[in-house]
């Protein structure tokens, strides 16, 4: 069956050109003109990744994808914002307020696919193996679930996989590329510094249980997560 991918985008134009570029990839499409649509389209039929436009009438696409983070009905959906906003701050703010991928406009349907193609990908449920455990935080990749002695804790699906590739590989050293090529994908075009992002996300969720400072930062070299 093939992914569903809703476009939330105000102009027709644009919008159409994104529903015929996705539907020649092979991928189911829903629309929203608003963001008010938006939230209807994902509550009655919840789709696979969400393509979402930076500005909307009715409520920004960041303000839009905030939210929809904070639920917890919603906050591992996949978002790609879209947007003629390319400047470095703010592709670090979208991805900052939760998005996995960030697309500037104007871009190639080639470009699109392969970035929706990559985010899929690594949000997809990691395959079956034993639990992991250091120091206390456990994760077990048969239920996709992350607990610190004894509690769950709530990450989004960049920063569970992040989190996964560490513990496989606990007291080795990672640049961002090398993060980056195993976390996200050797095919995906996103710059070093989205690694920072998610970083800091995740650090920010095992700070709750003071398990942050497992995650190393190696001056110079990059990242370690060790117990030691």
């Amino acid at each position: 069956m093939s992914a569903t991918i809703l476009t939330v985008e105000d102009d027709d134009a644009v919008r159409q050109m994104l529903v015929m570029a996705l539907r020649r990839g092979g991928y189911a499409v829903s629309e929203a003109e608003n963001a008010a649509a938006a939230r209807i389209a994902i509550y009655e039929q919840r789709p696979d990744l969400v393509l979402l436009d930076w500005m909307l009438p009715d409520m920004s696409g960041i303000e839009l994808a905030r939210a929809l983070k904070r639920d917890p009905s919603t906050r591992d959906l996949p978002i790609i914002m879209l947007t003629a906003r390319g400047e470095e701050a703010d592709r670090v703010r979208g991805l900052e307020v939760g998005a996995d991928d960030y697309v500037v406009k104007p871009f190639s349907p080639h470009e699109l696919l392969a970035r929706i193609k990559a985010v899929l990908r690594r949000t997809q449920p990691a395959d079956a193996a034993e639990a992991i455990e250091i120091a206390g935080l456990r994760l077990d990749p048969l239920s996709h679930r992350v607990t610190a002695h004894g509690r769950e804790l709530s990450l989004g699906p960049t920063e569970y996989r992040l989190l996964l590739f560490f513990m496989s590989q606990p007291d080795r050293v990672f640049s961002r590329g090398q993060l980056l090529d195993n976390v996200w994908g050797t095919n995906v075009y996103i710059e070093e510094r989205t690694v920072d992002v998610h970083i800091r996300r995740l650090r920010k969720t095992l700070a709750e249980t003071g398990h942050d400072r497992l995650i190393q930062t190696v001056r110079g070299a990059g990242y370690r997560f060790s117990a030691r």
